[in-house]
Order: C-alpha cells, then sequence, then structure tokens
C-alpha cells in the first residue's frame, strides 16, 4: 500500500503530479483556513477544471500566477497554469513541492517543439492527467 492512499488528501500533493510537467486550466480560487490549533491560516486554495484535488497556494505560487495573470485572483478563473514538482528547501530540510511555471502553457509548448526534452503534458486536465 502507498502512503498516499493510507492517507488521502483532498489538496494537491507534488506526487500527484508522477513526476509530469502538468497543465491545469483554474477553475477557482478562495480564500480557506488550512490548518489546526495555532498552525491555522487563511490560505488560497486553487481549483481545477475537471479535477477534485485542489492545490493549497502558497505565497511563492501565487506571486508567480500573478505575474503571468494579475494580481486580481478573480481574474486568474479560465486561465492555465503549468504545475511541476521541484526540490525545495523547507524548515532546512530539502523536500518535493509542487511550483507554478513562470511560462505560460502556450510559451511552454512552443519551447517544447524546441527542445523536445521538455516533459509537458498539453492536455487540457483530461482523464489522462495524474491527479
Amino acid at each position: 500500500m502507498k502512503l498516499s492512499q493510507a492517507y488521502p488528501s483532498s489538496f494537491l500533493r507534488a506526487d500527484d503530479l508522477q513526476g509530469r510537467d502538468v497543465i491545469a486550466t483554474i477553475s477557482s480560487v478562495e480564500l480557506e483556513s488550512i490548518g489546526q490549533g495555532a498552525d491555522k491560516e487563511q490560505k488560497l486554495v486553487i481549483g481545477f477544471k475537471g479535477k477534485e484535488k485542489k492545490l493549497v497556494c502558497n505565497k511563492t505560487n501565487a506571486g508567480t500566477i500573478g505575474q503571468l495573470y494579475g494580481d486580481e485572483t478573480d481574474d486568474w478563473i479560465g486561465k492555465q497554469i503549468i504545475l511541476t514538482a521541484r526540490d525545495v528547501e523547507y524548515h532546512g530540510k530539502t523536500t518535493l513541492a509542487i511550483r507554478v511555471s513562470l511560462k505560460k502553457p502556450a510559451t511552454a509548448a512552443a519551447a517544447a517543439k524546441l527542445a523536445p526534452a521538455a516533459p509537458v503534458d498539453d492536455i487540457d486536465m483530461g482523464d489522462a492527467a495524474p491527479f
């Protein structure tokens, strides 16, 4: 049994991407209380077209989406982003985390033609998407 099966989550984790870059269409952006007790805080939570799992959006990812589509979160609805898993440092340890690419999907698709090694999944979150 995989740990993800033993401890399921309604939120997206880096492992859910299965090592692939995934293009996702934003369907909702809401503020939600995340965490418990003293660790509870308000975070942006992003939903995706056709998917149940949502992304708890940290400041880094929110800033990246803001650079792509502006700082008004209502304007993000219907926009596509590229989700990727990256090694990041968190509390002194290296861990795998989801990051939003600074490239817009159309730009990334064009770049993939020039450099075919770029693993961009250009489907629109259909059933073949990993989460």
